[in-house]
């Protein structure tokens, strides 16, 4: 775990804190909601953020990289893309499901391996939910994990809600953890380093 790098991004040890807040643009959302990204890091730097994910489903991969270096310009908040590990030089950053390791190889421990020659230092985040999942995840060289889905949301199609059991889990974690799916900006959660809030930014 590269936690001095994550350290001396935020200024701050995320072990140690509680409930900050982690910012999801999703670029699907902005357009649905008409949200250009200035507003989006009007609202970022007006609710104190500390991280940035930058996730887009529905654009090109040259219109990714323009939208992501357009962020990295306006605003000085670490910024992490998720899944597009092509796209992690231009940013802080690389955020994976499990899925995407396991494409990688269904080895966890190499498929990090093949992630950190790409990425070298660079912050790497991946998605876990439920203790097996984080058991392992605590065996892998990460900066963070995302877990989840603490409530129903609206932006993804969840089977499993952990609700409260989300702090216990968090417990188990060596690495900090990230609250995904249904979280809100006010929400205060046990164990719990982030709260990653998506569309709950607009509410």
């Amino acid at each position: 775990m590269n936690s001095n790098y994550l350290e001396e991004l935020l200024g701050f040890n995320p072990k140690s804190s509680s409930n900050k807040l982690y910012a999801l643009c999703d670029f699907q959302t902005l357009k649905k909601k008409d949200i250009s990204f200035d507003k989006f890091l009007e609202l970022c730097q007006k609710l104190d953020v500390k991280l940035i994910q930058y996730r887009d489903k529905i654009s090109d991969l040259e219109t990714k990289k323009e939208n992501l270096l357009y962020l990295k310009n306006k605003t000085n908040i670490p910024i992490i893309i998720n899944d597009e590990i092509d796209l992690v030089k231009f940013c802080n950053g690389l955020h994976l499901g499990q899925e995407d390791f396991e494409k990688i190889h269904s080895n966890k421990q190499l498929a990090v391996k093949v992630i950190r020659k790409k990425i070298g230092n660079k912050l790497l985040g991946l998605s876990t939910h439920n203790e097996k999942e984080i058991l392992e995840a605590n065996t892998l060289d990460l900066d963070m994990i995302g877990l989840g889905a603490y409530r129903e949301t609206i932006t993804k199609n969840v089977n499993t809600m952990l609700g409260d059991k989300i702090s216990y889990l968090a417990k188990i974690s060596k690495h900090p953890v990230c609250a995904i799916g249904g979280v809100k900006i006010d929400d205060i959660i046990e164990n719990i380093s982030f709260n990653v809030v998506g569309s709950g930014l607009y509410e």
